[in-house]
């Protein structure tokens, strides 16, 4: 096949002769980057533990470990001692000479990694102003060097009472076996233990304990939320050994799942919420609240257990005397718990159904300043959270599911959650809120509830992917707050993480948690909003929904690592996703996909009697030059108007007129071109569509699919979409042929904001005028004191203690 026969075939050509190659793209040479290349490569190779489909394989392990604590509250000196029996099963297939604690009050002792680590967030002086420390960072720096903090430890035994030795690093701590640990077998040694528990609203901690000086009870009253409270194990894992790093505060933990059997002695009036099920109701309960806690698991709205009217009762004095709560736990991987005498109690069974536990108690405890916030809206979104992520993993398996108001502003455990919002006491003595407050409310109740199932069930690890749980979970939350309300907004759209993406602090979110600069957008916003695209844009609801349904399913009760969940969600849907992960996860590319440019073209039939009657008619309708047209407006005739008796062959003739020859040359290439090449042509040529090109630029880094909305002269509009492998060959750019039987007035990428994309004016064409704002004002008197009136403000009458 001759050349000038290729041209016609594989080009569209341009009204002004230009000819666009539709099918290939110039690659700027050097600087060709992958973003298709396979994943494997950079995840860990499967193994008999963790297979290439994303499962546990069929040598998967995991330790196991229980534990018995005793444990009492001295409100007094707000100072916890106990004493615990644990028993280690070994399930690896290593013989192990030592194990490693977690020994996180230890954080908060001044020579910490953490405390020494610390970093000055206030405002640098200069040499013209005093730099700012705030009252709070004040507040935290007393409270630590007024207070002895962190384990005091007892001796460390087995049970045939043989000593062994303890190393602390920090907040890890290592035991010494007599013995090495073999495979299949177990060890149980005993500990003793104590520390004083810190203000949480001083030091801004996980756990602690809230004074309330206004009280009636003289001294006033605490709340006290205990986590991270026992010296724990750390996991023993097949991808890192022992996950011993230091707690900095940011990372949180994992841990291995056993059972628990817990007795907490606390002051008798005090109403106690914890991990597990309640084992002598008889003995700290009184009948009255037996019967109301029996009446709740068939109610249809929360039953008091323990009123408001008796929690203030409580409030105004105190007992000597002690109530021990009795709590077990089958199959948790840690243990929480909360109180005070200043708790309010309701409850609501749960009917799930199913036969691991098909009632489930919701369960809310709150102080009076809860208020009908808390009456109205905790325990129902404690149900609302487990209908919802239920339907997306597993039936929720353990008895009860609590929310628990306190000083931590958002936190989770097996079974147990600390929720921070709280109602406003006004003068005439009444309780409001406001708007954000009950969004904040019905949002971190649901956020922390939903961490039940990712990561306490759904066993990852915090501390060094933050994401996999808190990523997880805020997607979850997304939709769990989105079918709860959707006029909330709950900070899981494309638009949320927008900013983030386009800025230069920022890193990528497989990077460990205590190295994150910005952890909310990095670990909560940015994963959630990659699957809310992943499932409404790429994959589609019923791929995304059933792959991620069966990642849940694979790892309940198991450590899942990232390579599990790539996998997964990648075997399950059938669709290979290394590009998205890639994109996402491993780098800081923002979206941010230009459409630069459309070009309407004309195919050319070759009939010269056509074809040059099309482009001479395109160069008249080209702009008058500005010279004639002044020429013309001064009355200036030109050389050929003022000798009309001067012509030859060009003055009836121009570059456009069809000669003899120009129709032989057409008439023999058309008789070269094969029957179905004429075929095509003409049917091309009878139909007369539309031929756009459309070009795009990434200018972000981050491939995705294009979502084209196209708008036609007709006013009907077609939505498009092209898959993010448009990019695979050439991921700088790309062009795309339209081929329609409309004329194209204009296009849209993006217009529902669907993938993230910063910048969305790069998104039209022809370009938009740019909607924004303005706003008169008024310049502001300097602040600095040279400028202020310090004699008229000398002349201030100085109040007294009584104004």
């Amino acid at each position: 096949m001759n050349n000038y026969k290729k041209t016609i075939l594989l080009s569209a050509v341009l009204s002004c002769g230009l000819v666009v190659q539709a099918d290939t793209i110039q690659q700027t040479k050097g600087h060709f980057v992958d973003k298709f290349r396979q994943l494997d490569e950079a995840l860990p190779t499967p193994n008999s533990y963790r297979n290439a489909a994303g499962e546990p394989a069929t040598g998967y392990w995991q330790q196991q470990v229980d534990y018995k604590i005793k444990a009492k509250l001295d409100e007094a000196k707000r100072r916890l001692t106990a004493s615990q029996h644990i028993r280690y099963q070994n399930n690896s297939p290593d013989s192990l000479k030592y194990l490693w604690f977690q020994l996180d009050q230890n954080i908060f002792q001044a020579d910490s990694m953490a405390e020494l680590s610390r970093t000055f967030e206030g405002v640098n002086p200069n040499q013209d102003e005093a730099g700012k420390l705030s009252f709070n960072e004040l507040r935290r720096q007393q409270f630590m060097a007024d207070n002895e903090l962190g384990y005091q430890l007892g001796d460390i035994k087995t049970l045939d009472g043989q000593m062994l030795k303890a190393t602390v690093v920090g907040t890890n701590m290592r035991v010494d076996l007599a013995k090495p640990l073999k495979p299949g077998e177990q060890v149980e040694l005993t500990m003793d233990f104590a520390f004083n528990i810190v203000e949480e609203d001083a030091v801004n901690a996980r756990s602690g304990y809230e004074h309330f000086p206004k009280d009636a009870r003289k001294g006033g009253n605490d709340i006290f939320l205990l986590a991270q409270w026992f010296p724990r194990l750390h996991a023993y894992t097949d991808y890192e050994a022992w996950t011993n790093k230091e707690f900095l505060g940011q990372g949180e933990f994992t841990l291995e799942f056993g059972d628990y059997d817990v007795e907490l002695t606390v002051p008798a009036d005090h109403i106690v919420s914890a991990t597990g099920s309640l084992q002598n109701p008889t003995e700290v309960l009184s009948k009255t609240q037996q019967q109301r806690l029996e009446q709740a698991r068939t109610a249809k709205r929360p039953v008091f257990v323990v009123t408001e009217a008796e929690a203030l009762e409580n409030e105004k004095a105190a007992t000597t005397e002690l109530k021990t709560w009795h709590f077990s736990a089958k199959n948790v991987r840690d243990f929480a718990w909360g109180s005070s005498r200043k708790f309010i109690w309701d409850a609501k069974g749960y009917a799930q159904g199913g036969d691991d536990q098909p009632l489930v108690m919701a369960m809310s405890f709150y102080p009076k300043e809860g208020g009908e916030l808390w009456k109205k809206y905790s325990t129902e979104s404690v149900v609302h959270t487990l209908e919802v992520y239920s339907r997306f993993s597993f039936d929720y398996p353990y008895p009860t599911a609590q929310s628990v108001n306190g000083p931590v502003g958002g936190m989770e455990y097996p079974m147990i959650t600390f929720n921070g919002p709280r109602t406003e006491l006004q003068k005439d003595g009444s309780r409001t809120y406001s708007l954000s407050e009950k969004r904040f409310l019905v949002g971190v109740v649901i956020h922390e509830i939903g961490h039940n199932y990712f990561p306490m069930i759904v066993n990852s690890d915090e501390r060094q992917w933050t994401w996999m749980d808190e990523g997880l979970n805020s997607f979850l939350d997304g939709i769990a707050g989105r079918e709860w309300d959707p006029q909330i907004p709950w900070g899981v759209e494309a638009r949320d993480v927008v900013d983030f993406m386009k800025s230069d602090l920022q890193e990528p979110v497989m990077t460990q948690s205590d190295s994150v600069s910005r952890l909310g957008p990095n670990a909560y916003t940015k994963p959630a909003v990659a699957l809310n695209i992943l499932r409404d844009v790429i994959l589609g609801r019923e791929l995304f929904d059933f792959a991620f349904k069966e990642y849940a399913n694979r790892w309940k009760f198991k450590r899942p690592t990232p390579s599990d969940f790539f996998r997964s969600m990648e075997e399950a849907s059938g669709v290979d996703l290394d590009w998205f992960w890639r994109g996402w996860f491993y780098s800081t590319d923002h979206v941010d996909i230009s459409l630069d440019q459309i070009y309407q073209l004309s195919l050319d039939s070759k009939n010269p009697d056509i074809d040059l009657k099309k482009r001479r008619k395109e160069e008249q309708n080209k702009p008058v030059s500005r010279f004639v047209e002044l020429n013309k407006a001064e009355g200036r005739d030109t050389w050929v108007e003022k000798n009309p008796d001067v012509r030859d062959f060009y003055d009836s003739n121009d570059q456009f007129t069809v000669t003899n020859k120009d129709r032989n040359k057409y008439q023999e290439w058309y008789k070269e071109l094969e029957y179905w090449e004429r075929v095509a042509l003409d049917r091309a040529l009878d139909e007369g569509k539309n031929y756009y090109v459309l070009n795009f630029s990434n200018q972000g880094g981050l491939v995705m699919p294009i979502l084209l909305q196209l708008k036609f002269a007709d006013g009907s509009v077609q939505d498009l979409q092209l898959p993010a492998e448009i990019w695979r060959k050439s991921p700088q750019q790309v062009s795309k042929l339209i081929v329609t039987d409309k004329e194209l007035v204009e296009a849209v990428l993006d217009p529902k904001w669907l993938t993230a994309d910063v910048n969305v004016e790069n998104n039209h064409y022809p370009r938009r005028i740019i909607p924004s704002r303005v706003e008169a004002f008024k310049r502001e008197k300097g602040k600095s004191r040279v400028d202020m009136d310090l004699m008229q403000d000398s002349k201030t009458k100085l109040k007294g203690k009584e104004d």
